[in-house]
């Protein structure tokens, strides 16, 4: 994968993104910065709107297993429209008294303004913490060719960057980030008020983030889940992006289970945005409720 020099590009550096992805046939329509903040403990959190993908409901992303039709009849229970499925891309801001960290990049879309609307600068960033290494998670990582945020010590687990090297699809994002990258094992507390949580299934290394502060706690959780809809409804249907997707599945019912029981407040970065919530039991399974903490 190229990375290009200039803006008018983005879009070609992203349909190479979506085809690693599986997503060749997805649409990004114009990307719009956002940035919605609230307070967690002594925590400054802000959501970050970095892009937006709209896949056709072909049967080749969700419930593949499964026929369109009955795709189609989960998204018009929801009161979405039956021949698209729409994720969000959106990143974590973590502000303390000490430090500025970023949780994942995006494809590099709109996310360096959306941090512009959050008043803060990438030189001001000094610890990105990656949930695991699909482009749409790195990608922002680089910015022209170079490191888009120069003071910043990059890092994912161990077996996740073992991972992004040996993937050929993400070489050239390696190749720039390589001397900043520092791996943990998963399980590990990354930053003060941070730790790691294996989540297994999506990426060989893929993560979440606990985020804690005082009584209060956020869980990133990554890509456990993609779609607010479908993934709740059927959490026990394939999904494309999943590496392993027996265990993927299996971890995905094991975390929403935990997450409906436990109400915790989690971010998910590709429902819609600004993705702050809580899971929901719902009959024998699941719905998403928007939290309204973030504005």
């Amino acid at each position: 994968m190229k990375i290009f020099n200039s803006a008018a590009k983005l879009a070609a550096m992203v349909a190479l993104i979506l085809a690693h992805q599986g997503l060749a046939m997805a649409q990004m329509p114009a990307q719009q910065p956002e940035a919605k903040s609230f307070k967690l403990g002594e925590f400054d959190i802000v959501a970050l709107h970095d892009a937006q993908f709209v896949k056709p409901n072909d049967g080749k992303t969700f419930g593949i297993d499964h026929s369109p039709a009955e795709v189609a009849e989960i998204l018009k229970a929801a009161a979405a429209p039956t021949e698209i499925i729409t994720l969000s891309v959106d990143a974590l801001l973590v502000k303390s008294k000490k430090h500025v960290i970023l949780i994942d990049t995006g494809v590099g879309g709109a996310l360096q303004e959306s941090l512009a609307k959050a008043g803060v600068k990438p030189a001001e960033v000094d610890e990105i913490l990656i949930t695991h290494s699909h482009p749409d998670h790195i990608g922002g990582l680089v910015k022209n060719g170079k490191l888009a945020f120069l003071n910043a010590t990059i890092r994912m687990s161990d077996v996740e960057w073992d991972f992004a090297k040996s993937n050929t699809g993400v070489a050239d994002i390696v190749e720039v980030i390589a001397d900043h990258v520092k791996p943990f094992k998963a399980g590990a507390q990354v930053a003060p008020g941070i730790t790691s949580v294996a989540l297994k299934g999506h990426t060989p290394g893929h993560v979440g983030y606990q985020i804690k502060s005082g009584k209060e706690r956020l869980f990133d959780i990554g890509d456990t889940v993609h779609s607010s809809i479908i993934s709740l409804v059927k959490p026990d249907w394939a999904v494309s992006f999943d590496g392993d997707k027996s265990e993927a599945e299996a971890n995905r019912a094991k975390t929403l289970a935990m997450l409906a029981k436990d109400h915790e407040l989690i971010f998910a970065p590709h429902f819609p945005f600004p993705g702050i919530g809580h899971i929901e039991k719902d009959g024998d399974h699941f719905k998403w409720a928007p939290s309204d903490k973030p504005k």
